[in-house]
């Protein structure tokens, strides 16, 4: 997401004619739009996009045992102090 953003402040600065990205060729203020492919091909080709997916869900799932576990006065002492 870093690399569009940054793509798009570039993008916007070449085509307003602002500082010195104006003099930069086209190739180079549209290069982050093509890291930002290059990133998510190889994000879901490794499945790093499904990992950080999984362990989002395994958070909220133990957070949501955990608080329920609080609620019915399950939880030791000792693991409500971490």
């Amino acid at each position: 997401m870093y690399l569009v953003a940054l793509g798009v402040v570039l993008m916007a600065m070449k085509f307003l004619e602002f500082g010195p990205v104006a003099v930069w060729p086209w190739w180079v203020v549209l290069a982050p739009f093509g890291l930002a492919v290059a990133w998510w091909s190889w994000a879901d080709a490794s499945g790093y996009t499904k990992r950080k997916e999984m362990e989002r869900e395994d958070a909220k799932r133990k957070e949501r045992i955990d608080r329920n576990r609080d609620a019915m006065g399950l939880l030791s002492h000792k693991r409500k102090k971490k």
